[in-house]
């Protein structure tokens, strides 16, 4: 976990569990999202308020390794996996008492709200990524 720049732990809620007395596979998506929303705040990307440019998700995906029961602590992780043109990565990991029970990724598309058209990863983006990152946002990829 030691090279995912952004951790947040998260206590398992009696609610996260379903009728099979595990947590949910939904929740796992939740937990992505709140290291992912950390993620751009860390690179100064606003998603809470509405602006011109902002961030959508294009894809999400989630592997899940072993089951998560009630009561619990995950941390879930989140760091760059690549930056393209217009686009980048984010690359998640959960975990419990220090073994991986979780890991997915979402591709973050960067998109101009008012047109609905794809926009390049600004300068400043790029620069708060590789910063983040220990300098990985030099280099493009497709997308």
């Amino acid at each position: 976990m030691d090279s995912y720049p952004v951790q947040l732990s998260i206590p398992v809620a009696w609610g996260d569990m379903d009728a099979f007395g595990h947590v949910n596979n939904t929740v796992y998506l939740r937990w992505f999202e709140s290291a992912r929303i950390a993620f751009f705040e860390r690179i100064d990307i606003d998603a809470t308020r509405p602006q011109k440019v902002g961030p959508i998700l294009a894809s999400t995906t989630c592997d899940y390794l072993t089951p998560v029961e009630y009561p619990a602590t995950v941390v879930v992780g989140a760091r760059l996996q690549r930056v393209g043109n217009t686009s980048f990565v984010i690359e998640h990991l959960a975990t419990k008492d220090g073994a991986a029970v979780a890991r997915g990724s979402a591709v973050v598309v960067l998109i101009d709200y008012e047109t609905g058209e794809k926009v390049r990863v600004p300068d400043e983006i790029r620069a708060s990524i590789a910063a983040l990152s220990g300098g990985q946002a030099t280099g493009t990829g497709p997308g």
